[in-house]
């Protein structure tokens, strides 16, 4: 997979690209990043890629061609000549696990790092396929967003996590939360470690390890078993711990 980000910032992405898994998958040559600047695209020797918004207002807009030089210079490094154009906006669709497992299939990707009050809207109807958000805020520019795009993306790309298990059992993998994890030691300030972690009997920590994801997701996001289809064992455990809570309160 090659990563593309058209970014006023570049030097930001070193953290992606030299620390971490991320990192390392790229000495590994599991996936390839190239930062393209947008001021190499302007048209006065200052740089400046943008400028006031027609109708007045606060701020100023990424000027349009500037961008969408920068954006074709970037496809032209693609397997396919085109890739997918992705825009870091709070008013795109919600970043999920889903989203980033349909990425993670890409060969290119290329991602728009907005910034000051946004981008002419013309680019976006031209050339940007989709719009990504990755929470009902705002920051002052896309690299951080792309970023945890790219940290989403990739880890789900074969080889990047040491074990593929890892991305499995993660949270919403299967619509479900995590379960809660323990290391050595097995106590510490008075908490032991749950006893049938400890009991190698591998049936009863799966089935706990399932009741723990339901107990978790039902307390933090019932919103996700709202929309779950669920097997026999989840039905039955989830009646088990809402009988129990109704007996609390009882």
């Amino acid at each position: 997979m090659k990563i593309q980000a058209i970014t006023l910032f570049p030097e930001m992405f070193d953290s992606i690209t030299g620390y971490g898994v991320t990192g390392r998958a790229l000495q590994q040559g599991l996936w390839r990043f190239e930062a393209v600047n947008p001021r190499r695209f302007a048209d006065n020797k200052l740089g400046y890629i943008d400028d006031r918004p027609f109708g007045g207002g606060p701020g100023m807009i990424m000027m349009a061609p500037p961008i969408y030089d920068a954006i074709e210079a970037a496809r032209t490094q693609t397997q396919s000549g085109r890739g997918r154009v992705i825009y870091l906006s709070p008013q795109g669709a919600p970043l999920t696990h889903a989203k980033a497992a349909e990425l993670a299939q890409l060969s290119d990707l290329i991602l728009l790092c907005g910034r000051y009050e946004g981008i002419d809207e013309r680019l976006l109807q031209s050339s940007v396929d989709e719009e990504i958000g990755i929470g009902d805020f705002v920051v002052s520019g896309g690299e951080l967003p792309a970023m945890m795009l790219m940290d989403a993306v990739l880890r789900l790309v074969p080889g990047v996590l040491g074990d593929v298990r890892s991305a499995e059992q993660d949270s919403f993998s299967d619509g479900l939360l995590d379960c809660p994890h323990y290391t050595r030691p097995t106590e510490f300030q008075g908490m032991a470690v749950p006893e049938v972690l400890r009991s190698g009997n591998h049936g009863l920590i799966a089935e706990w390890r399932l009741e723990q994801s339901l107990r978790r997701t039902l307390a933090r996001r019932p919103d996700l078993l709202a929309r779950r289809s669920l097997i026999p064992q989840e039905a039955r455990l989830l009646q088990k711990i809402k009988q129990e809570q109704r007996d609390i309160q009882s």
